[in-house]
């Protein structure tokens, strides 16, 4: 007896520390949060079972195929969500490569250069504020092809924050450390190495870290309406498909959008910290 009343002292503050340690109460909050939502979400579908599905509903519609099988391949569109979301991950990593190279170049020109910033920012403040879907026809007359279309679309909605938070950083650089580079006669090479890419590193992935979320909300909403596979195909096509389960699907595949969506602006976020905290 006084060996299992000791074990139960023991075993009782490790369950208390537990719960009082850095990850249980990070993750607490979320979890309740969350299961307090499904709970009324299905609450609230009870009241008409025939209508709009609820949590559990969504996961005995979906569990087979796209739950239990997510890279399942029968030819043609018929694919699971894992090998759609992987062909939307393509489409983003090329439009959002190009967007982070072009994006950041432009903004560095235009941040050193008082003339284009005066002459180009008119331009960019029209450009930034157009909705994606608005490039969708002017990139098919231009490219002829979906996937490319797709690319375009990515890369000219996620541009504008890179370029902008670049400027932005370059402006903001003190002024004495531009006055230091003077002293010491830096050349260029160093001057950019050395002071303008680190002070600026914390605006350029600020921009990279928007832009990565519009790049894929982007593609999202150009292959619902002209795209063979991806994500946004894949809500479409359950759309227009309809049936019993065509709701569940269409909600299953939303909150991969989400997932994914997080998971990307969490990875460039840590990599934005790495960068611009020297690598610690």
């Amino acid at each position: 007896m006084s060996t299992a009343l000791a074990n139960g002292r023991k075993r009782q503050p490790l369950r208390n520390s537990w719960l009082r340690s850095p990850l249980a109460r990070q993750i607490k909050a979320p979890l309740v949060c969350i299961g307090l939502t499904l709970v009324v979400w299905q609450l609230l579908c009870l009241a008409k079972p025939d209508g709009f599905p609820g949590p559990i509903q969504v996961i005995t519609q979906t569990w087979d195929p796209y739950i239990s099988k997510p890279f399942y391949d029968d030819g043609g569109t018929a694919k699971g969500l894992g090998i759609q979301i992987f062909i939307s991950l393509k489409r983003v990593a090329v439009g959002y490569f190009l967007a982070a190279v072009i994006g950041i170049a432009a903004g560095m020109a235009i941040g050193l250069n008082d003339f284009l910033r005066r002459g180009f920012d008119p331009l960019i403040q029209v450009l930034r504020t157009v909705p994606p879907l608005a490039w969708l026809p002017i990139s098919l007359l231009l490219l002829q092809q979906a996937d490319s279309a797709a690319i375009f679309v990515i890369f000219i909605t996620a541009v504008w924050p890179i370029v902008i938070n670049t400027a932005v950083g370059i402006q903001e650089i003190p002024q004495d450390y531009t006055n230091v580079a003077r002293v010491l006669r830096l050349r260029k090479r160093s001057y950019l190495t050395d002071i303008l890419m680190p002070a600026t590193a914390p605006y350029v992935f600020t921009g990279l870290r928007i832009s990565v979320g519009l790049a894929w909300l982007a593609i999202v909403a150009a292959e619902m309406l002209k795209a063979d596979g991806g994500i946004g195909f894949f809500i479409w096509d359950a759309y227009n498909a309809g049936g019993d389960s065509s709701t569940s699907q269409i909600i299953l595949a939303i909150l991969y959008v989400g997932i994914v969506g997080l998971i990307l602006d969490r990875l460039v976020g840590m990599l934005g910290n790495r960068v611009a905290g020297g690598g610690r």
